[in-house]
């Protein structure tokens, strides 16, 4: 069933921007193409491909949330380690030592060797 509806989304997908690659370009964003003698009109008339465009746009929706909500039944209460077929970690419950207050100081003069040794 899911492959069916992905293989129509495709379908729609395609034949979505086959149809805005074939409508004519109004221009008007950016003031450049478009034609049409006569006064411009608020409202553009409704084309063929225009309706179209709609009717692929709304049923390439519909296919979206379809595909969502089985996407989403078919993965509730799985997750992807048990997929996998292996068991999650077990949480150790081992806290690690603390360093003791000393370990956290800079070494001090006395602390440290010379590198080279004084020669006598």
């Amino acid at each position: 069933m899911e492959n069916v509806i992905l293989i129509v989304h495709l379908i729609l997908a395609l034949g979505l921007i086959g149809v805005v690659l074939l409508q004519r370009s109004e221009g008007g964003g950016l003031g450049m193409g478009g034609g049409g003698g006569g006064a411009m009109t608020g409202r553009a008339a409704a084309t063929a491909l225009g309706k179209l465009t709609w009717i692929l746009a709304i049923a390439f929706i519909c296919t979206s949330i379809t595909l969502t909500i089985l996407a989403a039944q078919k993965a509730s209460g799985t997750s992807v380690i048990d997929r996998l077929g292996g068991s999650a970690p077990q949480a150790e419950e081992t806290v690690p030592a603390l360093p003791s207050g000393s370990d956290l100081l800079p070494p001090s003069a006395d602390d440290t060797a010379p590198l080279v040794p004084k020669a006598d």
